[in-house]
């Protein structure tokens, strides 16, 4: 594979991910760690990326406020952000993840809906705070630098001591086989927490996130109650996801 090719790929998955993982892609690519290190330190210094230990972050991360400018699939986040809203109703207690995509549920919110939401992500709480008739409150730990969540045991204790009627998740990858995945740790635990803190698990993600997994597990699909994508229901990609028995928007 030629290096342009290489970071092609390095690139989308960036914009895809918001964070990959320098093993992950070597053993994709069939190359060695130092060509990927090449690879990732010349994508950095042109300024397309963030390299970190073990791989790399979207710029996204360096920022707190996100304009739907700069979001990767905005118009599909949008889409299932306005399917995902259609589900809360007055005085719910709704748990949610961090992310882009749940960042347009919060744009999204009907202005007199009157609900609590829960939520550590810091993105995410500074978007809830403009709503008029909702309340926000903060999980409060060490906040994570990569993800701009709060984690630790104490975040976790928080949260084990809710009973949410909803939890959004933004899903970073789903598939059949593997359920629901990441490549976070302190984020993974987080969502565990969420989702055993909740009467009902919503996943929204893009349509391109799907039929794919990463290392980390955080939930089996029979886990899922709703799964929110951009596509219709009775697109044919969706027809395994009905088959298991999940509801999907």
């Amino acid at each position: 594979m030629l290096k342009r090719e290489r970071q092609a790929i390095i690139l989308h998955k960036i914009n895809l991910h918001n964070k990959i993982l320098s093993t992950e892609l070597c053993k994709e690519m069939g190359v060695s760690e130092d060509t990927m290190r090449r690879d990732l330190q010349e994508l950095s210094d042109q300024g397309k990326l963030i390299k970190v230990h073990g791989g790399a972050l979207s710029h996204s991360f360096s920022q707190v406020n996100f304009m739907p400018s700069t979001v990767y699939s905005q118009a599909n986040k949008a889409i299932i952000a306005k399917k995902a809203a259609s589900l809360i109703k007055d005085g719910m207690f709704v748990l949610t993840s961090g992310g882009t995509t749940i960042l347009e549920l919060a744009r999204a919110l009907p202005p007199g809906l009157k609900a609590t939401f829960i939520c550590g992500s810091i993105p995410t709480v500074l978007e809830y705070m403009k709503h008029p008739s909702i309340d926000v409150v903060v999980i409060g730990d060490k906040v994570s630098k990569n993800s701009r969540i709060t984690v630790g045991a104490e975040a976790i204790n928080q949260i084990r001591r809710i009973k949410a009627d909803l939890c959004f998740l933004g899903v970073n990858a789903i598939d059949l086989q593997h359920g629901v995945t990441d490549n976070d740790w302190d984020v993974v635990m987080i969502k565990r927490a969420m989702i055993e803190a909740s009467q009902k698990l919503v996943c929204l993600t893009i349509a391109e996130k799907m039929n794919s997994f990463q290392p980390l597990h955080i939930c089996d699909l029979a886990d899922v109650d709703i799964l929110v994508t951009e596509l219709n229901a009775s697109d044919p990609s969706m027809q395994p996801y009905v088959a298991a028995d999940i509801q999907v928007l």
